[in-house]
């Protein structure tokens, strides 16, 4: 039975799937502005620091006054409305949620989310996937002692690509390569949130309409975003990376095919099983046509000649030999996608996504000489952007991880383009991301 079909019986027998959730920003506002259209389906609380910005974002989504003016969560659930909260452990220990969407975006607060909401015996999912990056593989073995799923969220990229793959396996092939799309021109590298918009494809105004966060987005431009969900992809589906990372090869969709093959057989990879992202931009910085910018791909290979056969008899676009293929979602739709995540985990009990393994690592590189004293900004700021590595080399090195530098205090000076070292700045031992972070390094 389709999900949404289930959906509806659950709607029918007045059981919905009830929800909380954490932070009404720009993901929770899109998959908020879908969660009112979904049958059988119940958000029974909001969490934000700012209960008057959560209920504006509200208003923007489409939502009427009267489905998010319940005065507590028992109202919530006798009238089907919504009570919109500061406190997030109200959303997690409030015993009829059965759910927990935490979309924060931030890390550090997420993980303590999460392993609160695993304590609590909720399911979660994780539209931060910055906390993936950090400590995946571990949230992922605490969720399973709890007894409850931890799953990406779908409609963000790395879930989809998981689609794609195990769409990929299951039909029996081989895969090669996958990944998403960007846009990358060198000097984006070095974006900060006062430029972005000059080069992200929005002006001010677009931006500001839409009520974007310019340190979040320059996080996709300046290269950290995919470093993380290409992390987070790795550790998902078990593919690997090239020792220096993401090597961006530039081409379009239909380059696919060529590009996402090994470097004997005049691809770009080192060898199968990669994740990558294919770069939309030409040298010259013109855009290519028919991009993936938006979008994911995996790409497989055929296992016979009797595979190669079947593509050209279904006019499957291939590489010049014929035997490779890739499959593609051109768009992700962020927040609005995300009631996939909520049925498949509802209804189904399985995850859109879970980080298994340690494979990839984002590590924190500076974007400009910094001076000893300086406080890091995280992800999308002034300071630090991310690149890819697999854990086998940044772990032994010492590498910081990307999101543990939100508000980081950095004890000395580091040089442009270089990788910081934990021996470069003043951790908090006591945290809960970095305990988990460090019992997962010793996992290597």
């Amino acid at each position: 039975m389709s999900l949404f079909r289930q959906l509806q019986k659950r709607e029918a027998a007045d059981d919905p799937i009830r929800l909380g959730v954490i932070g009404a920003g720009k993901f929770g506002t899109m998959f908020l502005a879908q969660a009112v259209r979904l049958p059988g389906v119940h958000v029974v609380g909001i969490a934000d620091l700012s209960v008057e910005t959560a209920r504006s974002n509200l208003q923007l989504a489409g939502w009427n006054e009267q489905q998010y003016s319940a005065a507590s969560f028992d109202d919530a659930l006798a009238h089907r409305s919504t009570n919109i909260v500061e406190d997030s452990k109200l959303l997690i220990d409030h015993p009829a949620i059965e759910i927990i969407v935490e979309c924060t975006g931030d890390p550090l607060v997420a993980i303590d989310h999460l392993v609160a909401c695993f304590d609590a015996g909720k399911h979660v999912i994780s539209a931060t996937v910055e906390a993936d990056a950090v400590c995946g593989a571990k949230l992922s073995q605490l969720a399973r002692q709890a007894g409850v799923i931890y799953s990406m969220a779908y409609g963000d990229q790395p879930a989809m690509v998981c689609e794609l793959v195990d769409w990929a396996r299951t039909c029996g092939f081989d895969v090669v390569a996958a990944g998403r799309g960007h846009k990358l021109d060198p000097q984006f590298r070095f974006s900060t949130p006062d430029t972005v918009w000059d080069h992200w494809g929005l002006t001010a105004e677009q931006a500001e309409v839409g009520r974007l966060n310019p340190k979040m987005f320059n996080s996709f431009l300046d290269g950290t975003k995919p470093a993380i969900e290409s992390a987070a992809v790795a550790n998902a589906c078990g593919l690997d990376v090239a020792a220096n990372g993401l090597t961006y090869p530039r081409g379009s969709i239909d380059d696919l095919p060529n590009l996402m093959r090994p470097t004997g057989e005049g691809g770009v990879l080192p060898k199968p099983g990669m994740v990558e992202v294919l770069n939309s931009l030409n040298e010259d910085g013109s855009e290519i046509g028919y991009d993936i910018r938006m979008g994911v791909w995996v790409a497989v290979r055929a296992a016979n000649d009797y595979h190669q056969k079947c593509f050209e008899e279904y006019k499957v676009k291939t590489d010049d030999s014929g035997r490779y293929i890739c499959a593609y979602k051109r768009w992700h739709l962020i927040g609005l996608e995300l009631g996939m995540s909520v049925a498949s985990v509802g209804l189904r009990k399985e995850a859109t996504g879970i980080a298994d393994e340690f494979r990839a690592d984002v590590v924190a590189v500076a974007k400009r000489d910094l001076a000893a004293g300086e406080i890091l900004d995280g992800e999308g700021g002034y300071s630090v952007a991310g690149q890819l590595r697999p854990s086998a080399v940044s772990v032994p090195m010492g590498a910081l991880p990307l999101g543990l530098t939100g508000n980081l205090h950095l004890t000395r000076a580091v040089k442009r383009d270089t990788v910081l070292t934990y021996d470069d700045v003043a951790l908090d031992e006591t945290m809960t991301a970095v305990k988990l972070r460090r019992a997962l390094e010793a996992s290597i």
